[in-house]
């Protein structure tokens, strides 16, 4: 899923990237407003990982919602 799927389908996967990363806060969520480079930053932030890793780890979980 590219940048431009992630946003235009934020609101329907907001729950899924909360269930994923349980460490985010509903307020996290609603300021990554889809925004890739704001996603990552929040997992970074929260679980303490490298940049490469948080983007693998999006990655990895947006392949699950391609069609």
């Amino acid at each position: 899923m590219n940048a431009d799927q992630l946003k235009g389908n934020w609101n329907q996967l907001k729950g899924k990237a909360r269930e994923q990363w349980g460490r985010l806060s509903d307020d996290d969520i609603e300021k990554v407003l889809g925004q890739r480079k704001k996603l990552v930053g929040k997992i970074q932030e929260r679980y303490g990982l490298s940049k490469e890793a948080a983007e693998h780890e999006v990655n990895v979980w947006s392949v699950k919602f391609e069609e």
